[in-house]
């Protein structure tokens, strides 16, 4: 394990405007949603999802991230017409309010991605790394946004049901190895890599990942991690997910020492100061 966070610096592209990596970042979580496992992150209402993004970005958040479909673990798919019903207003009046900060829509539909990056978006987060769409990685390509590709065993309504691997983390790098390559073929230029905590993973899955996270340092790819207030934290503490918060720290604080370049959280002061602290061990 690293004893600070990581040095590399990324330049990525969002829609002409460069997004710079030199430290670690926050990406502050909005979900357009009736029924997202966190019941603070949820926001049908427009007017509540700008405060919220506000309140994010005073906390330090340099990316939004808008979603309106829930993919916790036994959810059920909803159409894409719907995500985009729910969605893409609140992404427009995100970056309407704010045209400084950096939104990402998280979606693994193609024509989803395609109506929030017309409508502000800069960068697409699939949750599927493209598999449950086969135009999402060349619709990606055509919009020219960097991309959050994450991996994902199974499928949300059932990838908690029995999820098995040879060897997590050997078999995670060999999917980004295949989807990396898939996505340059097609001509996607800036690449987050995301493992997917919580997605077709056993609680001893998460954190075998967490303990070997610095191997990902072997792909020169910004690396995303997103822990926050998951089962991983609050089932073997035994508290719900509205009490994770210090754990989720905990988790957060060691996922930076392995190279994480991007946290994923619901709680963006807190994910702040750890960035904060640790960037004085530099």
């Amino acid at each position: 394990m690293q004893n600070i966070i990581s040095e590399r610096t990324f330049v990525l592209n969002c829609k002409g405007k460069g997004l710079i990596l030199k430290k670690p970042i926050v990406m502050g979580i909005i979900n357009a949603t009736p029924d997202s496992f966190f019941v603070n992150s949820r926001s049908l209402k427009i007017n509540e999802a700008v405060l919220l993004a506000e309140k994010m970005i005073c906390e330090g958040a340099t990316i939004i991230d808008i979603g309106g479909q829930t993919t916790k673990p036994g959810s059920d798919a909803i159409t894409a017409a719907e995500e985009i019903e729910r969605a893409v207003p609140v992404i427009e009046a995100v970056a309407k309010a704010f045209p400084e900060v950096y939104i990402s829509v998280d979606t693994y539909y193609a024509a989803v991605a395609e109506a929030a990056v017309n409508a502000g978006a800069s960068l697409v987060n699939d949750i599927s790394g493209g598999m449950f769409d086969e135009d999402m990685i060349p619709t990606v390509a055509k919009l020219n946004v960097p991309y959050i590709l994450m991996h994902i065993q199974g499928v949300p309504k059932t990838m908690q049901d029995n999820p098995t691997y040879e060897n997590i983390t050997t078999d995670i790098i060999d999917y980004f190895i295949e989807r990396i390559n898939l996505c340059k073929q097609a001509g996607i230029k800036d690449i987050i890599i995301d493992p997917g905590f919580g997605f077709g993973k056993t609680i001893e899955h998460n954190y075998q990942l967490l303990q070997s996270l610095n191997d990902f340092q072997m792909f020169d790819n910004p690396l995303l991690v997103g822990v926050s207030r998951k089962g991983m934290i609050y089932k073997p503490l035994n508290i719900p997910a509205d009490e994770a918060m210090n754990g989720t720290t905990v988790l957060n604080t060691i996922a930076l020492q392995q190279g994480a370049q991007i946290l994923r959280v619901h709680d963006v002061k807190e994910a702040t100061q750890a960035i904060d602290l640790l960037g004085l061990l530099q």
